[in-house]
């Protein structure tokens, strides 16, 4: 009756799947970016004391570089490793 795609079809287009490791890359560098920015003692743009802010920035590199990591194992190794069979 009607022509319409499924959700899977809509899902799994190739451009929008191309575009997401790429922007879960630039969010690791933001998040370990803003860490490294809460460390910085001219970083008082947050009302927070020093050992707080240390302990946020802390947190946020830690979750920027295991963003990273996760995201470079799952979209571009498993490529590699994909094409080389």
């Amino acid at each position: 009756m009607f022509d319409r795609p499924t959700t899977e079809e809509r899902l799994n287009r190739s451009s929008s799947r191309g575009l997401v490791p790429y922007f879960t890359l630039l969010m690791a560098l933001v998040y370990t970016g803003l860490g490294i920015m809460m460390w910085l003692p001219q970083a008082n743009i947050f009302a927070l004391p020093t050992t707080t802010r240390r302990i946020l920035g802390s947190v946020f590199i830690f979750y920027g570089i295991l963003r990273f990591a996760r995201t470079y194992r799952q979209h571009f190794q498993q490529n590699k490793n994909h094409n080389a069979r």
